[in-house]
């Protein structure tokens, strides 16, 4: 088959619903698709660890505690954000039936999960880099979330 056939046979695919044609004879082998097959890409954050665990249904939204003070962002140098690492949903506990891994006012430590945030059916845990105390929850459980987006405004202890 020469080249000629071959761009023939491929105006015909391209001008038809046809999305795959395949032609085998004992010297060759002619495969034609159009179209693409979907690319999946699974993103992980650097030196975040992944959670097992697949979240079902959204927990309760995450409210501040009563007396808690509201910061609007990191405007004092005493306040940091934390950031997502990626694009995906924030969940602020494991499971539907968990307790939230933070409350605005604990006070975590190093390496401590602070929530997770799933990517392509991938759970990401964002854990804390300091210790720190919360003072925000920024994002609400089951909101979408995109890269470097506030997910936490933190005073580090």
């Amino acid at each position: 088959m020469d080249i000629k056939d071959i761009k023939t046979l491929i105006k015909v695919v391209t001008d038809t619903d046809i999305t795959e044609f395949e032609m085998e004879t004992e010297e060759q082998r002619l495969v034609i698709k159009r179209g693409s097959n979907p690319e999946y890409v699974q993103v992980a954050a650097p030196a975040y660890a992944t959670a097992p665990q697949a979240v079902q249904a959204p927990v309760a939204p995450v409210v501040a505690a009563p007396g808690a003070e509201a910061v609007a962002a990191p405007e004092n140098d005493k306040y940091e954000t934390v950031s997502s690492p990626i694009v995906g949903t924030f969940y602020a506990a494991p499971s539907p039936e968990s307790d939230a891994y933070v409350k605005v006012g604990d006070v975590v430590e190093v390496g401590q999960t602070l929530c997770i945030v799933e990517a392509m059916k991938l759970m990401n845990e964002i854990e804390a880099e300091f210790k720190c105390k919360i003072i925000e929850i920024v994002k609400n459980n089951a909101q979408p979330v995109e890269f470097g987006d506030a997910l936490f405004v933190v005073e580090k202890v």
